[in-house]
């Protein structure tokens, strides 16, 4: 009897046969190949650029559209990715070429093979928790700011809810399609390698100087230039948009690299984990944003207080130990001058600015319980409304964008998310049985916090990917409660047969 071995490379001999003598030699095939090879040439060579692109969407496009639908664990994949890279590629093409709409129709697609999947299965028992409904009302208050009375431009809120609100959909997207542990280890893999890139771009551009292309793109704009060179110091940002999204991200990224050296890892992966999550420090510093230093503190306390013990405990004080000695120490170098003023904010020019705006918009929030309109801050009040007061207003602060723009009814509702999100996520690690999904769940609640923090010095809710990994990070939370209550009941069914045995 031949061998299984035997067997495989004569099916593939066969299949190889069959596929190139019998199919491709045909003479029908032949023709066809032909006339498509002449049809690719002559689109090329009329349409140029426009034909190959019309061409590649045909032969890649299309079948990605398909997969991205079809296989959800292949579309969410893409969309991180996307999501992380989307940005740092539109340095590089024309204006012209409307990227941030392939970003949105990742969005639309994911959203439809969800609404396809769960039509077929009927099943909502997973979004029965305090997060989804909070979510789907504070969706339903984004929707109906388009009648808000004092809003100075419909487009505005248009251009806005078509990102945001649709942003907000993909938690339950995420909600669904994690179903198992490796499913979550594998984004968690896919996080940290798209920051480790971004971390190795940055630590380039400090060491090494800007790419070509990025120079291009960053001296283009000469008020982009007067942001980020500060101090004699070039900000850098990595793969991200500006600074701040790029020194939140590091900061992220290293608080789930601390969070997973705390599992149940061998000592090598620690060892790789905690040098991975120094290497995210050292490069925030280039960014210059001074609000993330605080994070890194601020996070490490809310991990002491939840996996209170004594190793935890001896880590946040040693940590704390060389942060104060860091925060007064006399230096000369840039970096640590600049991360020392994170901790004296009444020093700092900028942030007294930012206080006497948070100041003056005040009388406008506690007047406008509504707010003045979803988009009436930002890019889009400044191209549908550019007269208007809110158009012109530096928000900075991503609580006070809420507060202008939807009200403090809007900031009493964000505030109550944000809480609920955390409370949730603190009740089910003390809930999760399963080590493994407890670390997790644990890590998720430190880059939630890290956000909440980050959340009032800057805004660190409206860039691509943070956004996203807000949503993404929530719906792990959910994910992890999810598997292990599954794990559980399994085991006392288990355990119910064998007494009955």
């Amino acid at each position: 009897m031949p061998s299984n071995k035997t067997d495989n490379h004569h099916n593939a001999g066969g299949f190889r046969s069959n596929l190139l003598q019998q199919k491709f030699s045909s003479p029908v095939m032949i023709l066809f190949l032909i006339a498509a090879g002449i049809f690719i040439s002559f689109v090329t060579y009329k349409a140029q650029f426009l034909g190959l692109g019309a061409i590649l969407i045909i032969l890649i496009g299309l079948p990605m559209l398909y997969a991205v639908v079809a296989y959800p664990h292949f579309g969410i994949t893409i969309f991180i990715i996307f999501s992380f890279y989307i940005n740092y590629v539109s340095e590089v093409i024309p204006d012209s070429i409307p990227i941030g709409t392939l970003l949105d129709a990742l969005t639309y697609l994911l959203i439809l093979g969800y609404i396809i999947k769960q039509r077929d299965d009927n099943d909502y028992s997973y979004f029965k928790n305090p997060i989804s409904k909070l979510i789907l009302v504070w969706l339903a208050y984004n929707l109906l700011q388009v009648a808000n009375p004092a809003a100075s431009s419909i487009l505005a809120w248009v251009y806005t809810v078509r990102t945001v609100g649709f942003i907000m959909l993909m938690f339950f997207v995420f909600s669904y399609h994690i179903k198992s542990t490796s499913f979550i280890k594998f984004i968690l893999k896919l996080w940290l390698s798209l920051d480790l890139i971004a971390a190795i771009s940055a630590f380039q551009q400090e060491n090494f100087g800007f790419l070509p292309f990025e120079k291009k793109w960053l001296y283009s704009d000469p008020l982009r230039v007067q942001l980020l060179f500060i101090e004699g110091h070039m900000r850098k940002f990595g793969t991200f948009s500006d600074p701040v999204t790029f020194s939140y991200n590091m900061v992220i990224g290293s608080l789930i690299c601390m969070a997973l050296m705390m599992g149940k890892r061998n000592t090598s992966k620690k060892v790789m984990l905690g040098m991975l999550a120094a290497f995210f420090l050292l490069v925030m510093l280039y960014s210059g944003t001074r609000a993330a230093y605080v994070l890194i503190p601020a996070s490490l306390g809310i991990l002491a207080v939840i996996n209170f013990n004594k190793r935890v405990l001896t880590f946040t004080l040693i940590g704390g130990f060389f942060l104060a000695v860091l925060i007064v120490m006399p230096t000369s170098n840039p970096l640590i001058k600049r991360f020392q003023t994170a901790f004296k904010p009444s020093d700092d020019p900028s942030y007294n600015v930012r206080a006497e705006n948070q100041k003056r918009i005040k009388p406008f929030i506690l007047s406008h319980p509504f707010g003045g309109g979803l988009g009436s801050v930002g890019i889009w009040g400044r191209r549908f409304a550019p007269n208007s007061m809110l158009a012109k207003f530096p928000p900075d602060s991503g609580y006070v964008r809420v507060a202008v723009e939807m009200g403090w009814m809007g900031l009493i509702l964000f505030c109550t998310l944000f809480f609920v999100v955390l409370k949730t996520g603190i009740n089910y690690y003390f809930q999760i049985r399963n080590p493994e999904l407890k670390n997790y769940c644990m890590a998720m609640i430190l880059v939630l916090f890290a956000f909440n923090i980050g959340n009032f010095p800057q805004q660190a809710l409206v860039q691509y990917p943070s956004i996203i990994l807000f949503h993404l990070a929530t719906a792990i939370i959910i994910g992890c409660k999810r598997i292990d209550d599954a794990e559980q009941k399994l085991l006392q069914a288990n355990q119910a047969d064998l007494q009955l045995t």
